[in-house]
């Protein structure tokens, strides 16, 4: 099969005639349909877990075969981590903080930029029918952006600020504005930003936005980090209320000076957030609360993977698919 590796030697390339995984007694084979490069996968090239292999963790699939013979035939949307399910943190229910766990496409497990993958059955869902693989390929970046309304009560008196308008940006801030919609008080939710056509695609859908940096002295109850980038933390703390939630998103490759003093003198909560919820992601797709094809630049066959890297590491670039079958 074809697949998009990544090694410290030779970069990104284009493998040809690697064998085909052998799916385990637990473990569905998938044949990748559609995937999507997200922003861990360009910092994986630039060093970031010190992982070599095949890339690729978003993706929507076809189950080949599997232990279920119901899930055969079905498309599915997979979680990345792979957990050991015997040690403490598995026992307590908190399998994607497992110390030994694999994640797909990040470490120790070939990820799915290729024609086939192995996932175990439990880490499958299916995708309902009708919802189009342009839309099913976000479960997993759209999963990640829900995870924040389970780790911070978000109610309509909150005033929020989403900053950066990169692909995962503008999904959490059309996830907070979802919740956000219906509920009573004057609350704010706004998305900073540095490229105007990017937060368009919020402004269409009714999101105030506004160019970055923020000129007003506003402060806000919650802060979301989505810059991916280390200045990131600075800003959002700095537009953090006094006890207010300061939630990071972003994985970056390399170290930055950081003042954390501020955090300490204004008794700022800082939440860490990662993998989310994939029926709760895909109930808002498939309900059309949430459209994200608006992100989707161009989509590329896996054969121009390489090309569709370089596409995807362009500044201001929005959402880079590669499509594996069909």
């Amino acid at each position: 099969m074809k697949a998009l590796v990544y090694d410290r030697k030779s970069g990104v390339h284009l493998a040809e005639g690697r064998a085909r995984p052998r799916r385990k007694r637990d473990e569905a084979l998938v044949r990748v349909l559609l995937a999507g490069i997200c922003n861990t996968d360009l910092e994986i090239t630039k060093g970031y877990m010190g992982y070599s292999g095949v890339l690729g963790h978003e993706f929507v699939g076809l189950v080949e075969s599997a232990p279920d013979a119901g899930i055969v035939g079905r498309r599915v949307a997979g979680e990345i981590n792979l957990a050991c399910g015997t040690c403490e943190e598995c026992g307590r229910g908190m399998k994607t903080h497992c110390p030994r766990r694999g994640v797909l496409g990040i470490s120790g497990k070939n990820g799915c930029f290729a024609e086939y993958i192995t996932l175990p059955l439990e880490n499958l869902h299916v995708v309902p029918d009708g919802l189009p693989d342009e839309c099913a390929v976000f479960t997993e970046p759209l999963a990640a952006a829900f995870r924040i309304l389970e780790q911070v009560n978000i109610t309509g008196l909150d005033r929020v600020a989403v900053l950066g308008d990169g692909k995962l940006g503008l999904l959490v801030a059309m996830v907070i504005a979802d919740c956000m919609r219906g509920q009573r008080g004057a609350g704010l939710l706004v998305a900073v930003g540095r490229h105007k056509s990017k937060l368009a695609i919020l402004k269409k859908l009714g999101i105030r936005t506004a160019l970055a940096p923020l000129k007003s002295a506003e402060k806000f109850d919650i802060a979301v980090d989505c810059t991916g980038s280390a200045k990131g933390f600075e800003d959002a703390m700095a537009l953090t209320k006094p006890r207010g939630t300061l939630v990071l998103k972003s994985t970056v490759a390399g170290e930055a000076a950081l003042n954390l003093a501020p955090a300490v003198i204004n008794e700022i909560k800082i939440v860490g957030s990662r993998c989310g919820p994939f029926e709760t992601a895909l109930r808002a797709l498939a309900g059309g609360r949430i459209d994200p094809r608006p992100l989707i630049e161009r989509t590329y066959r896996l054969s121009d993977g390489v090309k569709a890297m370089e596409h995807a590491a362009r500044k201001g670039a929005m959402k880079i698919l590669l499509r594996v079958g069909r």
